[in-house]
């Protein structure tokens, strides 16, 4: 017994100075740069007392370049499940302290380990990264563990849920792993992402840069895309990590998780019936369109600083999760562009992938022209929209708002897109062209030979929009379902959702499609 007793006794001492990270001096250093430590991170992502550590005594096995005798507790990685908000959830928690959570072999084979649980159990995965990089004193076993987690993160895609936490630096090979998750987070100040940074950029090419104008939280959230959320801090960001947990199912074959509801489905949004602006090319704000079909107006939304033109979002109807696309007019005139294509087809096939229904609303004037989008892969860019559409089997219910014009018309969700079913208010129109530039290709000699051209082509274009201005031209060829009041926008989805609750679509067999990268 005292044998036992004191087995016992010494393991307990083991776990507790492993537990300890990097020592009181470099969690110290960590509170100084304002990030919390691996296990504060872990401790604030999980229930309280759920959280169970997977290889808390792995060690790496590197002998050279001084490493032989180098302790790394953990090997500079938490790995391990809990449950948030009551659902188990695994996780792989860089700890910055600990030879700065650089990339290393066993550090990877915990990785490894802890997706194949999160894999078999069939839960998500979340990531959160404060890391150096690979450790280059182990060379190509380093990489060769950065290649196993890419692996495993290309094979679970789509199959579990996996969110990456950009909560300190990530650079070099280390970018790619974030990038092949579902959503990336970052942290304002704190954290930064890029390929090579500031010192090679200026020794290869001469420019002068920061860690933060290159990599920085807006950056990526502005002008890359690659950031979907910035956080203001660490506390901030494993919140928004929870809140959009909330929103999605275990993994693809589980039941869309589902939250009491307070509101109606019967409720009317009187104040979409004024919400359209007298002069068709007024701007107003698409997210109050969002917020008023929204179960008690919550919106939560990727993506809001990039592409602006587009919204993607989150909401509920009926305690239920809903994937929204919307052009939003109050920028560029709700135009799709390149970058607006690229994050609704992202968005559209992460709501197929786990199940989630997704109801697209239209305002849109066409794609947008010009040298510098036509040269950039506009074509392919706007072609994996109408692939996502297309590809999708959820359910997938369109209300065009106001216009729906040309390719973008189809773009949006159109009937022949695969749409369930597609409402339009009073106030749509669907054509080819708007009015003035329809008129201007149609009736080009009757305007040139007119006494008054000026005059004549806008007699023309009354009379195009008299024809196209309204919606009741496609609702005569059934290439709309139904015309609504707007006010009763949300009762008629809320409705269409829960009769398309059982929906199943089979797409031909193969191995697997070719979107237009």
């Amino acid at each position: 017994m005292g044998i036992i007793a004191d087995k016992i006794k010494a393991f307990q001492k083991e776990k507790k100075r492993l537990m300890t990270m990097g020592g009181e001096e470099m969690i110290a250093k960590q509170h100084r740069l304002g990030k919390l430590t691996a296990r504060e991170r872990v401790d604030l992502l999980f229930d309280k007392d759920t959280f169970q550590e997977v290889r808390l005594f792995v060690k790496h096995r590197s002998t050279r370049f001084g490493m032989k005798d180098r302790e790394i507790k953990g090997d500079g990685i938490i790995t391990g499940f809990g449950t948030v908000n009551g659902r188990t959830v695994f996780v792989a928690s860089h700890d910055f302290t600990s030879a700065g959570g650089s990339l290393g072999e066993m550090h990877a084979k915990k990785i490894w380990k802890i997706m194949d649980m999160a894999i078999a159990a069939k839960k998500p995965m979340v990531f959160l990264n404060d890391s150096g990089g690979v450790r280059i004193q182990e060379g190509v076993t380093a990489l060769d563990g950065g290649g196993g987690i890419f692996f495993r993160k290309v094979i679970a895609s789509g199959y579990i849920p996996q969110i990456a936490a950009i909560m300190g630096p990530t650079a070099g090979v280390a970018v790619y792993s974030p990038a092949l998750t579902d959503w990336v987070f970052m942290v304002k100040g704190s954290s930064y992402m890029y390929i090579t940074g500031p010192e090679v950029v200026e020794t290869v090419i001469g420019e002068k840069v920061t860690h933060e104008e290159l990599g920085g939280a807006m950056v990526h959230a502005t002008k890359s895309g690659v950031c979907h959320f910035a956080t203001e801090s660490d506390e901030d960001c494993i919140e928004n990590i929870k809140k959009l947990l909330s929103y999605l199912p275990e993994s693809c074959h589980s039941p869309l998780p589902v939250i009491e509801c307070t509101d109606s489905p019967h409720r009317e949004c009187s104040e979409l019936d004024s919400i359209i602006p007298d002069r068709p090319r007024r701007a107003y704000d698409m997210r109050k369109i969002v917020s008023s079909i929204a179960d008690n107006g919550e919106i939560f939304e990727p993506h809001e600083l990039w592409a602006k033109n587009i919204i993607v979002a989150f909401i509920r109807i009926m305690g239920k999760p809903v994937g929204i696309v919307a052009n939003n007019p109050l920028f560029n005139a709700g135009v799709l562009d390149i970058n607006a294509s690229d994050k609704a087809s992202r968005f559209i096939r992460f709501c197929d992938s786990f199940n989630i229904p997704i109801v697209t609303l239209a305002d849109v004037p066409g794609y947008m022209p010009g040298t510098e989008q036509e040269w950039a892969g506009i074509i392919s860019h706007g072609a994996k929209l109408l692939y996502s559409y297309s590809e999708a089997t959820v359910p997938k219910i369109t209300v065009v708002i106001r216009k729906a014009y040309g390719g973008a018309y189809i773009g949006m969700c159109s009937k022949n897109l695969g749409a369930d079913y597609v409402m339009a208010w009073p106030s749509a129109e669907m054509a080819v062209l708007g009015a003035e530039a329809a008129c201007s290709i149609i009736y080009r000699r009757e305007i040139a030979e007119a006494e008054d051209p000026e005059s004549k082509k806008r007699e023309l274009i009354a009379l195009y929009e008299e024809e196209f201005g309204n919606p009741y031209d496609a609702a005569t060829i059934a290439s709309i379902d139904e015309i609504i009041a707007p006010k009763d926008t949300r009762k008629k989805i809320a409705f269409l959702l829960n009769a398309f609750s059982n929906k199943t679509a089979d797409l031909l067999p193969k191995k697997h499609s070719n979107i237009p990268l």
